[in-house]
């Protein structure tokens, strides 16, 4: 889990060219949304991406976003569950 944790670290801040922040700089339980990174609708997109290419998942429903991407913890909980690369 925590190997995946600072993967997914690396990825967001790729997929989301964040180049003011450093992976290490990303707490595993903040928020990645308005009070935490300040991630917007167009970068939960990058998000969704991101699951489908780096690991085979499609989210099959939206409005499961906002739990899914709510830190970096509940990204890779939900990766970790339905993982099929």
């Amino acid at each position: 889990m925590e190997e995946l944790i600072a993967t997914l670290k690396k990825q967001i801040v790729e997929q989301l060219n964040l180049q003011h922040i450093k992976p290490e700089d990303i707490g595993d339980d903040q928020p990645l949304f308005v009070e935490g990174l300040g991630l917007d609708s167009i970068d939960a997109l990058e998000l969704i991406v991101l699951l489908q290419q780096h690991y085979g998942i499609k989210l099959a429903n939206p409005s499961d976003g906002p739990a899914i991407f709510h830190s970096v913890r509940t990204f890779a909980e939900y990766i970790l569950a339905h993982r099929t690369k």
